[in-house]
Parts: structure tokens; sequence; C-alpha cells
């Protein structure tokens, strides 16, 4: 009976079998390697904004509080962004006729908003709610980073499920006081994790449940 197959066939299949597990492994860490990767999560990415302004300059310069320009950061779902009359309770009165500034002085006069381009942008199938996070104890810094030395506005978290679920099962090591919230470079003086425990008890945290689908996703 004449053979099929020569005695070779047998390492190349196996040969074949190996490299297209290879190719499939490869493709696998590829694929991974995307998703986290800065063009995916946009970290360190700063949009141009229709005014250069300066977080650098007048958070971590001139010592203005987080508040004072994003009024609702510590009581409704979104931080807001200030209207042109918060710009010019200063500008009016400084750089009354910087080219850079001519946007916020014809959102005056026209009255019309100023359309800044958003920098921490969730998906809208994701329920994030600002208030919640402050009344906890979340410090900006946590998702924004240190912007007081930003010069330009950029993400400085991936905002991804995984980045979002590490903290949600372990919230303590982000915990801070009330009075700290706002702080860009406070940092705990003794014993975090006692600190964090503490503050989780005092919120009334419930971490067993902070990683349920219906608190992201509703």
């Amino acid at each position: 009976m004449a053979q099929i197959f020569k005695p070779s066939d047998d390492t190349w299949l196996r040969v074949a079998l190996l490299l297209v597990g290879l190719a499939v492994a490869g493709a696998f860490l590829v694929a991974g390697g995307i998703v986290r990767s800065t063009y995916v999560t946009q970290v360190g990415q700063a949009p141009r904004q229709p005014v250069p302004f300066s977080h650098a300059h007048h958070v971590g310069g001139l010592g203005i509080d987080c508040a004072y320009c994003h009024t609702g950061f510590a009581r409704s779902p979104s931080a807001g962004l200030p209207p042109t009359h918060t710009c010019m309770s200063c500008h009016s009165q400084i750089w009354t006729e910087a080219e850079v500034l001519r946007p916020v002085r014809q959102s005056l006069v026209e009255d019309r908003p100023i359309y800044w381009n958003r920098v921490a942008d969730l998906p809208d199938f994701v329920y994030f709610n600002h208030e919640v996070h402050i009344d906890a104890g979340v410090g900006c810094v946590t998702c924004h980073g240190r912007i007081d030395e930003m010069h330009r506005t950029r993400q400085a978290e991936p905002f991804q499920m995984q980045w979002c679920l590490d903290c949600h099962r372990n919230p303590a090591p982000q915990l801070r006081p009330a009075g700290q919230i706002t702080a860009m470079d406070w940092q705990p003086e003794a014993r975090p994790a006692a600190m964090g425990a503490e503050l989780i008890a005092q919120h009334g945290i419930s971490v067993d449940t902070l990683d349920d689908c219906y608190v992201c996703h509703r």
C-alpha cells in the first residue's frame, strides 16, 4: 500500500501548529498593548483649546483653588466649567488687552459661552457622579493628576474600566480628609492604610458592592 504522507510531514505539521499558536498569542499581546497604549487611553493628550489656559499659572503659581472655577465639583454630577464672567472677574482688571484673551472678551460681549474641548471624557454608557466621589474623599489629583503643574491641560489617567475597578475594589489609598480634597501636594502624615480604613467607615462606603455593574452602568 502506497504511503500518502512522508515522514517529514509530521514534523512540518507540528511546526505549523506551533507557528499558528505563536501567532495567536502574539496577536493577543499586540492587541493588549494597543488597548493600553496612550493612543487608545489618551493619557498625556492635551486637546487644543480656544484659549491656552494654564493651570500651572493659575493654580500652581497664583494658588487659585479648584472650587473657584469649577463651582459644581462638590455638589453636582459634573464639576462644570467656569462661565466667562468668572474669567473676567480678574481679566477685566489685568491683561485687559492681551490678544490671547480675545475669545474671552468676545464671549462676554456677545453673551455666548466659550466651547472648551473636554479632556476627561467618559463614554456615554458610563455613569459618573463627581459629587459622590468628592463626598467619599477622593481628591482631585487622583483622577486629574498634578493639574497645578500643567501648562496645557492633559489627561492624566486612562479612565478605562480596569483603572476604575482597581480603585473601587481598594479605595482606601485614594481617600483623604475633606479639607484636603483640592490640595495638589497633600500626603498622609502616617499610616495611610489606617487613615483610609477610617475614612471608609466614616463615609459609610460599602466596598463589597463598589464593583457591582449597576454602580457605573445604569
